[in-house]
């Protein structure tokens, strides 16, 4: 008989937004009619800039000609969207080979699969409060998983631990869900750590275009030892709305090297193996972004987001509630007034004021007492909602 991968069986039930949803439910059933505020989900609103959707179709008419058709293209990605990408990094300060980066379906889908580069005796250490896959796909591998717990002590920023160590490091700057960013003296502190222990870090940077503060790392690429520890995952869904169209890329450096075995080839055979590479037409659209055009309406999009980060941060300060992230984030971590525990708040306002956001206990147990806000929402409705939290928490 077949033996199945009896570390399913680990995983705990995916009920965070499966409660949410039934509770929503509920409510709507009992309510029919009801506006209901949704600043919850991590999904965009605005629909795709104009260079992308002219580029989508271009790409589109080239697949209906003979002489512009494409079919499979490279595993690694298309020569002149890893080129663009690559003098990206460059215009920013970090001097990149074109073979460094690999184009992606989506950070989600690569921070599964990157998994494949590293041993199954291999621990994971991650630092939560945390996206919740992280914890589910090394469970999936079954591996060993290190739990480091952050909070408002420490910003939700935690030094490396001087009694435990991990082969895979898990760090997502600016963070989700807490809206953190590791500042430079802090990130350096963790490449000096995993290039002493030889650990490797994935550095989730699917946010990285929300980052405003100059003086905060967007890519871990920009500090000394990165390139002999770290793989960095990058998304276009947050910086481009491509959250429907998935896209994305990896950047591994060829100097990254464990036992003998450089992990930029590794790469470049798993994706030769398990891939067919991403569409032309996607990889189209994803250059487009990095075109002057294209990087100056992606900007507008992200100030639209972050102006109803901006409202809803006044909100909370004239209720004098502590939060963090929202400034170079589009996530707002706060902590639950009067005590209240994470899902208590998200039922209270569900019933009180009509807010959906998200408890902080799903993304670990030391999200307890927190409460997470996207700010992807529209403006109307992020006008409404700061304007309802005001008049409610400030009774």
């Amino acid at each position: 008989m077949t033996t199945p991968n009896m570390h399913y069986a680990d995983l705990k039930d995916s009920y965070l937004f499966f409660n949410i949803a039934q509770k929503v439910k509920a409510y709507s059933g009992a309510h029919p009619g009801t506006r209901l505020l949704r600043l919850g989900i991590g999904d965009v609103t605005l629909p795709l800039c104009g260079a992308v959707i002219k580029a989508l179709h271009e790409a589109v008419d080239d697949q209906a000609r003979a002489d512009s058709f494409h079919g499979y293209m490279p595993e690694t990605g298309a020569p002149f969207l890893r080129e663009v990408i690559t003098e990206h990094y460059r215009s920013r300060g970090v001097d990149l080979s074109y073979d460094d980066v690999f184009v992606s379906s989506g950070a989600s889908d690569e921070l599964g699969d990157i998994l494949d580069l590293f041993d199954r005796s291999s621990s994971a250490l991650v630092i939560e409060p945390a996206y919740p896959a992280y914890v589910d796909a090394n469970v999936i591998a079954g591996r060993e998983i290190v739990h480091l717990a952050s909070g408002p002590d420490n910003g939700f920023l935690p030094r490396p631990p001087k009694d435990i160590k991990a082969d895979i490091i898990y760090i997502c700057s600016p963070n989700n869900p807490t809206g953190a960013v590791f500042g430079r003296d802090q990130l350096q502190e963790w490449i000096d750590f995993a290039n002493s222990s030889g650990s490797v870090i994935l550095f989730d940077a699917a946010y990285e275009a929300f980052i405003e503060d100059e003086d905060l790392p967007r890519s871990i690429f920009e500090l000394p030892g990165a390139r002999t520890c770290a793989i960095e995952i990058c998304s276009l869904s947050k910086t481009a709305g491509f959250t429907g169209t998935r896209l994305g890329y990896t950047v591994i450096p060829k100097e990254l090297e464990r036992k003998g075995m450089r992990l930029n080839d590794m790469w470049i055979r798993n994706r030769t193996t398990k891939t067919n590479g991403v569409s032309y037409i996607l990889q189209k659209g994803g250059a487009a972004v990095f075109t002057p055009e294209g990087q100056r309406q992606i900007r507008e999009n992200i100030e639209y987001y972050k102006e109803n980060a901006r409202i809803l941060m006044r909100a909370l300060d004239k209720a004098g509630i502590w939060y963090c992230g929202g400034k170079n984030a589009p996530y707002i971590w706060l902590r639950c007034p009067d005590g209240m525990g994470s899902w208590d708040l998200f039922d209270h306002l569900l019933n009180t004021i009509q807010v959906i956001g998200t408890p902080g206990a799903g993304f670990g147990a030391c999200g307890e007492g927190f409460f997470r806000f996207s700010t992807f929402g529209s403006r109307e409705d992020t006008l409404l909602a700061a304007k309802r939290l005001e008049e409610l928490l400030c009774r």
